[in-house]
């Protein structure tokens, strides 16, 4: 007896630790520029924290004319925005540096991106005021633990610079594509700040303290800092600002093909303005070709790019994408080296054999 039927086939979460849960979006099996809550990466340092969303405040204080505890309703009912905005892992890519480097062996899948619709925090302290003296807002969150090589309970804390922190698209989200975030993903209000690595969009926050000097928690001081050197901390800074990235998705890496014609795809991204090209190599770099954008790239978002590949010719190809964006940052051919893993941006690079 013959079956017609054909079981449904489709991507999962990778898997890169559970306790605390980590699991990397199959970047190489996406279509479009949506992720569903499905297929969204998970990032925790914690286990994930406990509390009852119908008792739910947001407080704002510290450094404020008016401290005010703001209900979910409230929040809901003011005036709110919606942008498509990519939230990358400062981790992703980290396999790839070489020499090693400790810490989550992220490939290229710790990135994500949707719709968020949420209130700017320019428009929640208008009902609260700032003080002359205010220089950071710093954002706690409900998950906390205990962190490896710090005494005692922390809670995942990180602040903004005042300048950032009103920019008009930095948001206290409460939607992701159209419905409630998901639980795993900040449920009910999380921090969105385009451009920047997702480190700094807080999930499950808890309250906004605004301060006038600057936040030492060890998320803020001690992680998510670039440390060029391996032996001290000389030279170290911030890891802010997203950096010009590109991500070939198809073809796979070590495939074989036969020969025929291929359309080459990926997406590419950036916080500094806007993609302006990206090019493709099929010769290991010698040589490199315009790729086709999808769409008018567009500020905080990745955008597809294709390329149609004419490969009739049997042999072993290295294939490598390169973008630019509209500062002129261009992807490098190696990244810089940090010993902490963030920000890997070098060209990316995949083998294929055609047979």
């Amino acid at each position: 007896m013959k079956y017609s039927h054909q079981p449904e086939v489709k991507p999962y979460l990778i898997t890169k630790s559970l306790f605390p849960e980590n699991q990397e979006t199959p970047i190489d099996h996406l279509i479009g520029d949506i992720v569903g809550k499905e297929l969204f990466y998970r990032r925790n340092h914690f286990s994930y924290p406990l509390f009852t969303s119908s008792l739910y405040f947001l407080p704002i204080e510290g450094l404020v004319h008016n401290p005010k505890i703001f209900t979910l309703q409230e929040i809901y009912s003011l005036p709110s925005i919606t942008m498509k905005v990519v939230l990358e892992c400062a981790g992703n890519k980290r396999k790839f540096f070489n020499p090693k480097v400790f810490g989550e062996q992220w490939g290229k899948g710790a990135i994500s991106q949707g719709l968020w619709k949420g209130v700017s925090i320019r428009t929640l302290l208008q009902n609260t005021g700032l003080m002359d003296s205010a220089k950071e807002l710093v954002f706690e969150s409900y998950d906390y633990g205990e962190r490896p090589g710090t005494n005692g309970l922390f809670s995942f804390s990180r602040s903004l610079p005042l300048e950032k922190a009103l920019d008009p698209e930095t948001i206290i989200a409460y939607e992701y594509n159209h419905q409630p975030i998901p639980y795993k993903h900040g449920f009910p209000l999380r921090l969105i700040v385009p451009s920047w690595y997702a480190m700094a969009s807080v999930k499950w926050l808890k309250k906004i303290t605004v301060i006038d000097k600057e936040f030492t928690g060890p998320f803020q001081a001690i992680d998510y800092v670039y440390y060029p050197n391996k032996e001290d901390d000389n030279g170290k800074w911030h890891v802010t600002t997203i950096n010009v990235n590109s991500t070939i998705q198809y073809p796979l890496d070590m495939q074989i093909l036969h020969k025929g014609i291929y359309e080459i795809y990926g997406i590419a991204w950036t916080g500094k303005g806007n993609i302006t090209k990206v090019e493709i190599s099929s010769d290991g770099g010698q040589s490199w070709d315009l790729c086709q954008l999808d769409t008018t790239s567009k500020k905080n978002a990745w955008i597809p790019w294709t390329y149609k590949w004419d490969a009739q010719k049997k042999g072993e190809y290295m294939i490598k994408s390169k973008a630019t964006d509209s500062d002129g940052n261009v992807q490098p051919l190696n990244p810089k080296w940090n010993r902490k893993g963030y920000g890997y941006n070098a060209i990316d690079s995949i083998c294929v054999k055609v047979e």
